[in-house]
């Protein structure tokens, strides 16, 4: 595994660890001083992936909740990330390709018409869940109540993230082998 690869790994693993190092962090450091370190955080995992303003707009987002400062600021990243995911996949709906057919033409450039479809659909299935998990993630920053966040945001929203994945895994594959393409 070259440095590059190990570097990127610890940034994504933090940024997955967000909610839990939030929750042991707030009652330390004020929560500007986590929001700065979000943001370069942010910042570094968008440019070491080379992903541009995927890797900047969440780092920006966390700078302009750093002049609020305020625990809820902390909080309401989760939310803000969702939409900003929600805008990136449902802005692909109307500008084709959709997010999920460019993702499928890294690894398949002579896509099948049925493929486009079927990425499509997916994109869709992609926008409703950010949009649900979004919700669901503003109503428990609206609650308060800091365990039920850490709880919702930092493990409940992965494994949903998850599941969704395999499903949609499991339903791939089905779809190639009906197809003739497995």
């Amino acid at each position: 595994m070259t440095i590059r690869r190990i570097g990127l790994f610890v940034l994504v693993l933090l940024t997955l660890a967000y909610p839990v190092l939030i929750y042991f962090s707030l009652q330390r450091f004020d929560p500007r001083w986590l929001l700065a370190m979000l943001a370069a955080l942010l910042g570094l995992r968008g440019a070491w992936a080379g992903w541009g303003v995927m890797g900047w707009g969440p780092a920006l987002v966390a700078l302009g909740l750093m002049a609020w400062g305020r625990q809820l600021s902390v909080m309401l990243y989760p939310v803000l990330i969702n939409g900003f995911f929600l805008l990136w996949f449902a802005v692909s709906l109307i500008r084709p390709p959709s997010m999920v057919e460019r993702l499928a033409r890294l690894s398949d450039p002579d896509l099948p018409p049925e493929g486009v479809r079927y990425t499509r659909r997916v994109t869709w299935v992609w926008s409703g869940f950010f949009l649900l998990n979004g919700s669901v993630a503003a109503i428990t920053v609206a609650l308060g109540n800091l365990e039920l966040w850490t709880f919702y945001n930092g493990l409940l929203a992965y494994l949903l993230m998850g599941l969704l994945m395999a499903v949609e895994y499991w339903v791939r594959r089905r779809m190639k082998r009906v197809n003739g393409h497995a």
